[in-house]
């Protein structure tokens, strides 16, 4: 299954990406960081945090959906 991707128009500092991410809660921040930037897969993940693979999954979901969220905001703030 395909993820979805969002595009935004406004264009964000690396910084202010990484700002957005520490606003994350710790258990989302990792589980983004494992996946997005380390490159683990969600099986490896699952190990790692001793989790089961579907619980990796829909933290990833959540997470990534919290990310996108909080950059939406900084988008509208700095077109304001």
């Amino acid at each position: 299954m395909p993820e979805e991707t969002e595009t935004f128009e406004a264009e964000l500092s690396v910084d202010q990406v990484k700002e957005c991410m520490m606003e994350l809660p710790d258990n989302a921040r990792t589980i983004l960081s494992l996946y997005l930037l380390e490159g683990y897969d969600h099986e490896e993940i699952s190990q790692i945090l001793n989790i089961t693979n579907s619980t990796s999954r829909s933290q990833y979901a959540r997470a990534r959906k919290k990310l996108q969220d909080k950059i939406k905001e900084k988008i509208e703030l700095t077109q304001v």
